[in-house]
């Protein structure tokens, strides 16, 4: 089944890179600010495109989590990035500088060749309380520290990059907390689901990294923010991965091409990130 959940992440990522390009399209000539502003995008059909990509993210996500390991699932979440450029510049009617698109490819190359050597296999959907306690307890004591040093006073660039790698964490805590919520769900039932503290920890999480992008993305450049939010989520559900669900990734020698293919996605994002700047306006 770890073929189709590598099908359903990938399209999970397009269809929030999708969903994120038309709200963003749909906000762009907007006036009105607060509930104003709901009631003003809601009769627009780009804004409901949109939120029926963003939908369709989530339940590409969550049939992602049921049939393969986090530490494969949420790493090609990574490709939501270049996605989001290709459809949003030309929605936008702009065209992203030539160079940008070596770190598309940058992206891409690094990714295959992390899960590649990784090759992340082997799965539970549930955890014993011991285990999540082993796994959340780093995860929200780093949130926590990041939160406070990236208070007034530090640069720009470092704040952002600190609440970026929060809601990198943040996000593949939500992710975990899903996976296991799904697996419930597709175990016992709706009511199974209903009841388990999962399912409405992964709604908590996810609103806690939603928060912690804008501030992120408030505060500071997006070059900085990005990295942190696309290597954090990735690196941090890997280890998830391996706490909670016993899944396993190849080490020894293949960590010398992963650790090659990690660079690659750094670079890659943030020549992307930086590709933002540059976008050319089309004439129209």
């Amino acid at each position: 089944m770890i073929e189709f959940a590598a099908v359903f992440a990938v399209a999970g990522a397009a269809s929030n890179a999708m969903g994120t390009a038309f709200q963003r399209k749909a906000a762009s000539t907007a006036d009105k600010r607060g509930l104003r502003l709901l009631g003003e995008l809601v009769r627009r059909p780009a804004w409901v495109i949109g939120m029926a990509g963003v939908i369709g993210a989530a339940l590409f996500q969550s049939l992602a989590l049921v049939n393969g390991p986090l530490a494969l699932v949420q790493p090609l979440f990574i490709l939501e990035l270049p996605f989001a450029l290709m459809i949003a510049a030309p929605l936008m009617h702009r065209r992203l500088p030539a160079w940008g698109w070596w770190g598309v490819s940058a992206v891409v190359a690094g990714l295959a060749l992390v899960l590649a050597s990784a090759a992340p296999h082997g799965a539970t959907d549930q955890a014993s309380p011991a285990r999540w306690i082993l796994g959340l307890g780093p995860c929200l004591g780093a949130v926590t520290a990041a939160v406070l040093l990236s208070g007034q006073g530090r640069p720009a660039a470092v704040r952002a990059a600190l609440l970026g790698a929060a809601a990198a964490i943040a996000n593949a805590v939500t992710a975990a907390l899903l996976k296991s919520a799904t697996g419930t769900f597709a175990d016992h039932g709706l009511t199974a689901f209903l009841t388990s503290w999962q399912t409405y920890g992964f709604a908590l999480a996810g609103v806690m990294a939603v928060l912690l992008l804008e501030n992120a993305l408030q505060v500071g450049p997006l070059a900085a923010s990005q990295p942190a939010l696309t290597i954090g989520d990735a690196t941090v559900s890997l280890a998830l991965g391996v706490v909670l669900f016993d899944e396993e990734i190849r080490t020894g020698w293949w960590l010398a091409p992963a650790a090659l293919g990690a660079l690659l996605i750094v670079t890659g994002v943030v020549v992307l990130s930086r590709a933002v700047q540059g976008i050319v306006v089309l004439e129209q």
